[in-house]
């Protein structure tokens, strides 16, 4: 039987420094952060602050947004208050690339308004103009006491870096292989970015740093090494990752082993959405793979089987999306009513084979009759058989007991 005490981190977290951002905490003892990006023209004030809000309501707890032209600086001080209005609270992460420090420099009330800023140390500037640049943009964040994630990023690697480091794997009495020198320019230019930066007074507690690469099993390397090198807040994501089943696999199964070894204090899933797909999804995205490892908790899940010969109606299969739906919906609801709502599982299953066990190992959970089974669908709450469901209105009636077992099970917050 479940209990709904709260989930276990599966494996040690990784010490780090915990980073304030906002009124979100990163790193610490703070919980695996989910933040996302908008795919908006930053100019277009009313379309970004709608999708900032439409992500921070599907749980995107960090929102970054591109900052890169002068137009795109000038509204993020307007995005910010239309969504203090709208009541959304999400920290605005600007996203800075080649001309940062200008954009800075001529619209100081987008970098006051910004939570966080994030440099690419690949090309926030090049030759002698680069310390410069680099300066500029810590500077600011010390005026405004801003964090900084400096995140290098293998398709906009430091060419000089990787230059030099290449001359000094000629000269190793073993040389390393091209990847690893290639992996090695990464961390480096992160390591010596922030160092840096602690140089010009920006302390460890503001300084973020991720390494991304579009390859699982090169993000798993890098993230390994850089890991024991820092003790920096790290944030993961696997660049490029991809469109649909092949950007959610790629991404899951990258950053999966780096949260089970205790390595990440906020993800993001970078997917490529379908056309007309909500950008939603990449935080659903994020949300589950998280509580599948038992990080955290955010909705109910509910467990189905996948359907075989022995279930060839398609009720159970209706069941759980309608019941998965249920819950999505009604989570803004129960997380303001009821403490803990997030641990509830759920169980809808196909036939009698693994029905019953199922079910009994949820919280609530119903067996619905396979080919050839009687008709009738025992429901188990907590274990326990409570009732037996029949007839045209199962999925309405079992819904029903959902509501009534949350209602009973869950302490109402006062």
């Amino acid at each position: 039987m479940n209990s709904c005490s709260p989930i276990a981190s599966p494996l040690p977290r990784r010490a780090s420094i915990g980073v304030r951002i906002g009124g979100i905490v990163v790193g610490g003892n703070a919980p695996v952060v989910v933040q996302s990006m908008t795919n908006t023209d930053t100019a277009d004030v009313a379309s970004t602050t709608k999708q900032v809000a439409e992500l921070a309501r599907a749980g995107s707890e960090l929102v970054r947004i591109t900052v890169n032209t002068p137009e795109a600086a000038a509204a993020v001080p307007r995005i910010r208050e239309r969504l203090d209005m709208m009541g959304v609270d999400a920290p605005l992460i600007g996203d800075f690339h080649y001309n940062g420090h200008q954009l800075l420099s001529a619209e100081p009330a987008c970098a006051q308004a910004l939570a966080k800023y994030r440099i690419n140390p690949g090309n926030v500037g090049f030759g002698k103009k680069r310390d410069v640049q680099f300066s500029t943009i810590i500077e600011f964040a010390l005026k405004y006491e801003k964090p900084v994630r400096i995140g290098a990023n293998w398709g906009s690697l430091d060419q000089s870096m990787l230059a030099g480091l290449m001359d000094e794997n000629h000269a190793r009495s073993e040389p390393w292989d091209a990847a690893r020198v290639a992996r090695e320019a990464l961390i480096r230019s992160a390591l010596d970015s922030a160092a840096r930066a602690e140089e010009l007074g920006l302390t460890r507690d503001r300084i973020l740093l991720s390494c991304k690469v579009s390859g699982v099993q090169e993000l798993i390397a890098v993230y390994r090494d850089l890991a024991v090198r820092c003790d920096y807040a790290l944030h993961l994501g696997l660049t490029e990752a991809g469109m649909g089943s092949k950007g959610i696999v790629a991404s899951s199964a990258a950053l999966a082993v780096l949260l089970q070894e205790g390595i990440g204090d906020t993800i993001r899933i970078s997917l490529t959405p379908e056309p007309n797909e909500s950008r939603t999804r990449e935080v659903i995205v994020a949300q589950e793979l998280l509580q599948t490892l038992g990080l955290r908790a955010f909705t109910p899940l509910v467990t189905a089987c996948p359907g075989c010969g022995r279930t060839t109606s398609t009720l159970f299969q209706e069941l759980a999306k309608s019941v998965q739906d249920h819950v999505r919906a009604k989570m803004p609801e129960w997380r303001v009513k009821y403490d803990g709502v997030e641990n509830l599982t759920l169980a809808v299953m196909g036939c009698v084979v693994n029905g019953p066990g199922e079910s009994k190992h949820a919280n609530i959970g119903i067996s619905l009759p396979g080919t050839g089974e009687t008709p009738a669908a025992p429901v188990f709450e907590d274990g326990i058989k409570t009732t037996t469901l029949r007839g045209e209105h199962i999925a309405h009636d079992f819904v029903e007991l959902v509501e009534n077992y949350v209602a009973r099970r869950y302490t109402a917050r006062h």
